[in-house]
């Protein structure tokens, strides 16, 4: 090409439908000798100099009034690093020119973000801070292969999409380019001339910080450092040791009580972390705080996956948050959704004209539940940004575990949806291969990657194997929520007392299958929502019996194998139903002997009991761990069980779901021994009735229910007991 290129192609530039700009910007040799030609709109002379020694070699000729530079180098016949000097509206300034610098993508990584094998395509994909060539700014690169063009557009630059047109790597459909004088902090989204020649305006899928809400540019910022792992967090993580989770969603735990604005990360710190450690919980698990468009969503329609919202202060307090977790001695675990997007313009929908990151067809790509666009997992970078996400988060900020949200409606093609609105995949079966595989791989990645960060499922059907390793056919998680505990025992409480008698299996029936996987039973934000009431507004009874029901519950709860999960607000028994824009009735706890101050008291007990009597979580995952020893009566509602830990140690839990006091209850034990009771959801301390067996309780050489040994015990009415064997 001549240094002075027609008038077609300069229009094909300015408008977009130019190829490759790198190929005509910049300085090239060329049969006239060496050019040099820029595209700076606006701009009334332009001035090239030698970066060496700031000398002016020549001046640039306006070839087209739109902004298009060009000089022909007569006495140079080598490249050399050289500076552009620039006038707009009178004011001259000296800058480098991002259509000098090569390449930026290496070939290993292009060929691993291709292969969608890439562990960290974050460390590649996104805005980065960088020096080249001595040279400050930001490296941009972004996967559009269908566009006509992709500029980056910013403060920095008027937000004009004719001045940085980006380079593509045809190879794999990456757009690159590198910004000298960019710095971090600053505004900026992709300009993108789609397949069919639609202009849209993108945030970066990748970017690190987000604007608040109803803005919606991403902002420059450098990747946070890697955070090491933890030996003693990756233990709290273990199947072995005692897991409660205090589920909570930051926007609505607590707010300022004039204005009802939302606390920061900095007053979460101070405030929220304080707490879940004087209540004993040993995790708290955070509801989606990627960045995302709606507050009603909770968080769960995300559009900024890598970045932290900005609802509550920047990305360095929310890593003070998680900091604050640690110093106390809390696991963090993180709600991460992989399973649908909203389709907002500025977001991933169409993001190059076409299905880039949905699946195209509706009856795949659309979740009709939620209005929202499935993730197309049969995409080999799709699949890359998401498992790259989940291995982001437990790195990059020192999370130290996953809970994946609505896995079943990825694993599931037919998913909520009735005959004939869904794909079979091409095996004619239901199910999902390419999420399955994904879930899979994301899993292995994160084992393999970060030694003791786990990963919990939210499933709701029977799929087989969600927590066996990939290598023996499983998902790989290693947790699962227990969805059919909650259900049946929800039902059951539900049940006036006097119809208990004829649904006894509904607490039961959780133990035929108790170690299928490795199960958390979750009382969570689904079950205070869409008109479920609260917790303790689906008890019946008067009002001291629904206390007495929910501590009850709880006490069975934390007694039964699986790690623990309460949201936010049933721990002191909130009234109404969660609404996620109000602080929680923290007003309820004003009255120190009332009963929700009971029932908060008895979950910091539960929690403290838990955490220091093995019996009750060491054999969570084995059938050793759990003895039944009253199953079957269902006349008076009342189950009864053994707990042990590796050395035999026992805890008995004993609960009467009736408002009835049994004096002289009767129950066989494997051997002889003297029981302390060391926990009753009756005590006054916790609101109740105080019915129960204070002191020590003998065992007697008098046979029930098959056994030669049984206990005699006062069962308070609407109460779980803990007994420990000491002898």
């Amino acid at each position: 090409m001549s240094g002075f290129p027609d008038h077609e192609v300069i229009s094909a530039l300015i408008s977009g439908r130019y190829a490759d700009p790198f190929s005509l910007l910049g300085m090239h040799n060329t049969a006239e000798g060496l050019v040099v030609r820029a595209l700076l709109p606006d701009a009334s002379a332009v001035t090239l100099i030698d970066a060496k020694n700031g000398r002016k070699v020549t001046d640039l000729i306006c070839v087209d009034q739109r902004g298009f530079f060009s000089a022909v180098v007569g006495r140079r016949k080598k490249p050399f690093l050289y500076q552009l000097a620039v006038t707009w509206h009178e004011q001259t300034y000296v800058i480098e020119d991002p259509y000098r610098f090569g390449p930026l993508l290496q070939d290993v990584d292009s060929w691993l973000l291709a292969e969608g094998t890439h562990l960290r395509p974050y460390e590649r994909l996104g805005a980065h801070p960088e020096m080249l060539d001595g040279i400050a700014g930001i490296r941009f690169a972004v996967w559009a292969p269908n566009a006509q063009r992709v500029s980056v557009v910013g403060e920095f630059n008027f937000w004009d999409g004719r001045r940085h047109p980006m380079r593509q790597r045809r190879e794999n459909g990456i757009w690159e380019l590198f910004l000298p004088a960019v710095t971090t902090g600053q505004l900026y989204k992709y300009e993108i001339i789609d397949c069919h020649g639609d202009t849209r305006l993108k945030a970066d899928p990748y970017a690190f910080e987000a604007q608040m809400r109803p803005e919606t540019a991403s902002l420059t910022r450098g990747i946070p450092a890697i955070v090491e792992p933890d030996a003693e967090r990756s233990h709290a993580n273990a199947l072995d040791k005692p897991i409660s989770i205090y589920e909570v969603h930051l926007g609505s735990w607590r707010r300022h009580a004039d204005n009802n604005y939302w606390l920061s990360y900095q007053e979460l710190a101070d405030q929220l972390i304080g707490y879940v450690q004087h209540m004993g919980f040993t995790h708290i698990e955070l509801l989606p705080i990627n960045e995302h468009p709606f507050d009603g969503s909770w968080g769960y329609q995300p559009l900024g996956i890598y970045a932290p919202t900005r609802r509550f202060g920047t990305p360095e307090d929310f890593r003070a948050l998680i900091q604050a977790a640690h110093r106390a001695g809390i696991n963090v675990l993180l709600d991460w959704v992989p399973g649908h997007f909203p389709s907002d313009e500025f977001g991933l929908a169409k993001f190059d004209g076409s299905s880039l990151y949905e699946y195209a067809d509706p009856r795949e790509g659309l979740h009709q539940d939620w209005n929202t666009l499935i993730y197309n997992y049969g995409r080999n970078e799709v699949r890359n940004y998401l498992a790259g996400n989940a291995l982001f988060w437990l790195e990059r900020y020192g999370i130290d575990g996953l809970r994946v949200d609505a896995v079943a409606s990825m694993i599931y093609r037919d998913y909520s949806r009735p005959a004939g609105e869904w794909i079979p995949n091409h095996y004619g079966g239901n199910e999902n291969l390419e999420a399955i595989a994904f879930l899979r791989y994301t899993n292995h990645t994160v084992g393999t990657q970060r030694d003791g960060s786990v990963t919990i499922a939210e499933e709701s059907t029977s799929f087989s194997g969600v927590t066996s390793p990939p290598e023996n056919g499983g998902l790989g998680f290693h947790y699962k929520w227990n969805m059919g505990w909650m259900n049946d025992t929800l039902k059951y409480m539900q049940l006036d007392p006097v119809h208990r008698r004829y649904h006894h299996n509904q607490m039961t029936f959780s133990m035929v299958y108790a170690y299928s996987e490795n199960f958390v039973l979750p009382l969570s934000h689904d079950e205070v929502v869409h008109g479920k009431h609260s917790i303790l507004g689906r008890m019946p009874g008067d009002d001291w019996q629904k206390f007495a029901n929910l501590r009850a519950y709880y006490g069975f709860m934390w007694g039964h194998p699986g790690k623990k999960l309460l949201f936010m607000g049933n721990e002191f028994a909130q009234r109404r139903e969660w609404d996620h824009d109000r602080s929680l009735d923290w007003h309820l706890l004003d009255d120190a002997a009332g009963p929700h101050s009971g029932v908060q008291r008895l979950v910091r007990d539960l929690n403290a009991c838990y955490r220091q009597y093995a019996p009750l979580y060491q054999q969570d995952c084995s059938y050793n761990g759990f003895e039944w020893l009253v199953a079957d009566d269902s006349e008076n509602s009342v189950f009864a069980f053994l707990r042990r830990d590796n050395d035999g140690n026992e805890i008995m839990v004993v609960s009467n779901f009736t408002p009835v006091p049994r004096p002289g209850y009767r129950i066989g034990i494997p051997h002889s021994g003297r029981w302390r009771e060391i926990l009753n959801t009756d005590s006054s301390y916790y609101n109740g009735s105080n019915t129960g067996n204070g002191g020590e309780i003998h065992s007697q050489p008098h046979p029930s229910h098959q056994r030669e040994h049984s206990v005699q015990l006062t069962l308070p009415p609407l109460a779980t007991l803990f007994l420990v064997r000491e002898g």
